[in-house]
């Protein structure tokens, strides 16, 4: 489990706790980014209490996407068969991790989705829910990805199906992170399953959305379904010659 984290002093204690909980026999990951707060030192006491807990320090904010990158590799160079993404902030519950690794056993890419039969959200603002589900279906149409949830957060990995995604060009950040990796995933022929999960508005802490993520979002989303089609188009053009 990694769970990467910036100012999050007042959830991670909890988020650790339901995850041992939930799943006895896995290890967390705390990628803390030199938090401010403290997170990062009660990190280190949660390991110290606790010999399947860990914290990898980093040297500050350099976003969602760097942290996990640095999880994945963290993960990997240790030998762990499965690593699963899930936020600090009680929005992913930890209760639901025993579904999506059941699920893993039959794929290569589990993805917690709330935009399936069976997901939803709870205690968000509508333009919240607009923003998510406009930013998957954008990307899904323009990536002709056929995922419901491209922007969530909540995901089991098979360290093979990390190993075959290209991570070390991956520069992506925020939500473009996960459409990015999943995109890969349909790419490279790995077989992604959706499972529905219920994603509940933190109650403390501040969310690190913001207009930038939006952007790099809106951006790096177009870039990457012009660039594929023109890449479809010239194939078939060379291909007629």
């Amino acid at each position: 489990m990694i769970i990467p984290t910036y100012n999050e002093a007042e959830n991670i204690a909890s988020a650790v706790a339901r995850v041992r909980e939930a799943v006895p026999r896995a290890d967390v990951l705390v990628a803390d980014d030199n938090s401010p707060d403290g997170t990062g030192k009660l990190a280190d006491e949660l390991a110290a209490g606790d010999d399947r807990v860990h914290v990898l320090h980093r040297r500050g904010k350099e976003g969602l996407g760097a942290a996990y990158l640095a999880g994945f590799r963290w993960g990997i160079e240790r030998g762990y068969g499965v690593l699963v993404e899930m936020d600090a902030d009680g929005s992913h519950q930890p209760e639901e991790l025993p579904r999506l690794l059941t699920a893993l056993k039959g794929a290569d890419l589990v993805l917690g989705s709330r935009w399936v039969p069976g997901g939803r959200v709870v205690n968000w603002p509508r333009h919240r829910e607009l923003l998510s589900r406009g930013g998957s279906t954008y990307s899904r149409m323009l990536l002709g990805v056929p995922i419901r949830d491209l922007t969530g957060g909540f995901r089991a990995f098979r360290a093979e199906t990390l190993q075959g995604l290209g991570l070390d060009d991956v520069a992506s950040q925020g939500y473009c992170f996960q459409v990015d990796l999943a995109r890969r995933a349909v790419e490279a022929g790995f077989h992604v399953v959706e499972v529905p999960i219920t994603f509940v508005e933190r109650e403390l802490g501040d969310s690190k959305m913001n207009r930038d993520i939006v952007v790099e979002a809106l951006w790096r989303v177009t870039a990457w379904g012009v660039g594929g089609r023109a890449g479809r188009l010239l194939g078939r053009g060379t291909a007629g010659r």
